[in-house]
């Protein structure tokens, strides 16, 4: 929220987050006006965590908090209207934004380590500020990668691949390196059972939530650690033939991917870098991997240990 001077900020609602979509249905429908709005700033980190996760939109962050830290979240009521916030808040403004009143928003040091491009977001009205005794104003600091985001970022990755993997369950694991910001990458690895089941997975996750903003996906065979990026990059390189493995679609892109052809509308790829089948038209032999013998092995732990390095 980009502060305009002592009683408005921008209401940087991305287009395909919930808060846009509150505003949008209100809009439409005339439910009112304005829609209040209240702005909770620090609180207890599970709380505070939770409110970053891609949940569906019908899953209550507060819950969500709640599971994590084993006990619910306190909420209380605001003082000018009847929304709640988490009682343990450091700090909470109440307001409103106004149906149709926008104002350009922007440029922002965002987590791509890139200054996210100005756009028109709705404008928030602060009517009211309350606060603990001594708040401590909680923030992250972003830049080029790895930053702390990354790690929150990868803490998602470990905690929402079983729930993908029940809606995918051929998926063994998956990576979202650094370097990818999130959105930009994510190594997959699979148990492949049948042709195209590569591509298969590539467009599953292309409509699962917030991971449709992936703009790069890699498919590799479940024998492929894809927390190794090298090992990734070696098999994968190996593996396609550019032309017939690499499929192109269109469709809805991050907010702050400033390369796409349209603010929010572009073209991902996914690559498909398993081992090709007959089923697949490949008829050639696929070779195997260079390894060491059990033999060579045993000599050469024996040769290490005579060294004794």
């Amino acid at each position: 929220m980009q502060i305009y001077d002592g009683q408005t900020a921008g209401m940087h609602w991305q287009t395909h987050k919930q808060g846009a979509e509150h505003y949008r249905r209100m809009a439409k429908t005339g439910a009112g006006p304005r829609m209040d709005v209240a702005v909770a700033i620090g609180a207890d980190p599970a709380t505070m965590y939770s409110a970053i996760l891609p949940l569906p939109p019908d899953l209550d962050e507060m819950m969500i908090s709640g599971f994590i830290r084993s006990q619910p979240v306190e909420m209380v009521k605001c003082e000018t209207s009847d929304l709640e916030v988490p009682a343990n808040a450091e700090i909470v403004l109440e307001g409103y934004v106004e149906i149709g009143e926008l104002r350009n928003e922007g440029p922002f040091g965002d987590h791509t380590g890139f200054y996210s491009l100005a756009d028109d977001y709705p404008v928030f009205h602060v009517t009211c500020v309350t606060q603990r005794k001594h708040p401590i104003y909680a923030t992250t600091i972003v830049g080029p990668p790895p930053m702390e985001d990354f790690y929150m970022g990868k803490a998602i990755e470990r905690i929402f691949l079983p729930l993908m993997r029940l809606q995918l369950p051929e998926v063994r694991d998956i990576a979202m390196p650094a370097e990818g910001i999130f959105h930009n990458l994510i190594l997959v690895a699979i148990r492949k059972s049948y042709p195209g089941h590569a591509r298969k997975v590539m467009h599953a996750i292309w409509g699962l939530g917030q991971a449709m903003f992936s703009k790069v996906i890699v498919v590799v065979d479940e024998d492929v650690d894809v927390q190794n990026v090298r090992e990734v990059a070696w098999k994968a390189l190996n593996n396609i033939d550019p032309e017939r493995d690499i499929q192109f679609v269109l469709g809805p892109v991050d907010s702050l991917d400033h390369a796409s052809r349209l603010v929010n509308y572009g073209s991902k790829m996914g690559v498909d870098a398993t081992r090709k089948w007959a089923g697949e038209g490949f008829t050639r032999p696929w070779p195997d991997v260079i390894e060491m013998s059990t033999e060579v092995k045993r000599r050469v732990d024996e040769l290490w240990k005579k060294a004794k390095l």
